[in-house]
């Protein structure tokens, strides 16, 4: 399934249970299929519950969808069968409790249309099968921007029906899974997580520690300001400790403890020692684990204080210097 990292989903959108066997899909579909769940879960809440803060923001619906193109033929011929598509653009992950769900939209619908448009009319190149899934994607974000609501035409164990899709105002960022080992990086407008990164096996806070640092980068387009003023070690060290005070914060926002990000820290530092924590541009694990517990203890003494965690005034500077920094023309980052 090499193909489905070139464009790994729609993610202005979790997952509900599977009615396929797995016996019927192909051989590490359900490992992605939990993988995609977990990211969309957690970075729809983090996107979510930080949305009113974040100065860039984007229509979001708790809805992955998937082109069954990106697969390979006999992946996708298997897909087809074992997930009763009726068609190639299916239903990957629906966010519990997100518009998406209270659409009624469940895993393994199949589309069939967006407003008007037929997905047939979606033009497809198999050599950028990825396309026709980002066009999808465009259309969708143009109705939500436009209206607020987009209408899509779905198909359920043979009956069409037609739903009213809304959205959140919802940090700018999507969040996917893609084959690149295991690392994580923010790439302006999406948090890219490797489909071996280890945090997959940490506690859901800790694991939501990982994709805040992450998002931080993005809402402080630390890209664009990298590409700027240059990438040099002292303003990628700037950067890093950036996105670590901006954790915590995070994390609050979206309901998990912000000590998560603590003990995140505590728990990859020691074992990657030798890698990205001992690299010239970030602070040793043991010091940064140190800087994120006075961060996390000042974001609680701001709970207590004022009921919210509103970072804006700590980031005040860095958020002036973000908004003096072109924007992508793209969505392929800043």
């Amino acid at each position: 399934m090499s193909a489905r990292a070139l464009y790994a989903a729609f993610a202005l959108l979790a997952i509900v249970a599977t009615p396929a066997r797995a016996a019927d899909l192909p051989r590490g579909f359900a490992k992605l299929r939990a993988q995609d769940a977990l990211v969309q879960r957690v970075g729809y809440r983090l996107a979510d519950g930080n949305g009113a803060l974040c100065p860039q923001t984007a229509p979001a619906t708790g809805l992955l969808l998937h082109d069954l193109a990106t697969y390979g033929e006999e992946d996708a011929r298997a897909l087809q069968a074992g997930l009763a598509l009726a068609g190639p653009i299916g239903v990957e992950s629906v966010v519990p409790g997100s518009p998406a769900a209270r659409a009624g939209i469940a895993l393994d619908d199949t589309v069939l249309a967006i407003g008007n448009r037929s997905i047939g009319d979606f033009p497809f190149d198999a050599r950028r099968s990825w396309a026709r899934l980002q066009a999808i994607e465009a259309a969708l974000e143009t109705a939500l921007r436009a209206d607020g609501v987009a209408r899509l035409t779905l198909s359920r164990n043979g009956e069409r029906r037609t739903v009213e899709l809304g959205a959140v105002p919802a940090c700018a960022t999507r969040f996917e899974v893609v084959q690149m080992g295991g690392k994580a990086a923010a790439e302006g407008t999406r948090v890219v997580i490797g489909n071996d990164f280890a945090g997959f096996g940490y506690p859901e806070d800790e694991f939501g520690a990982a994709l805040a640092h992450e998002l931080a980068h993005n809402i402080l387009r630390h890209r664009a300001r990298l590409d700027t003023a240059g990438r040099s070690m002292r303003n990628e060290r700037e950067t890093e400790r950036e996105a670590d005070r901006m954790m915590p914060w995070l994390l609050a926002n979206a309901g998990y403890d912000p000590i998560a990000a603590v003990r995140f820290m505590q728990r990859v530092g020691p074992g990657h020692a030798g890698g990205i924590f001992r690299e010239r541009t970030h602070d040793s694990w043991q010091d940064r684990a140190r800087a994120l517990a006075l961060e996390a203890e000042l974001v609680a003494q701001t709970m207590r204080v004022t009921g919210g965690a509103d970072w804006r005034a700590r980031f005040a500077a860095q958020l002036a210097e973000a908004a003096e920094l072109p924007l992508p023309s793209d969505g392929s980052g800043s």
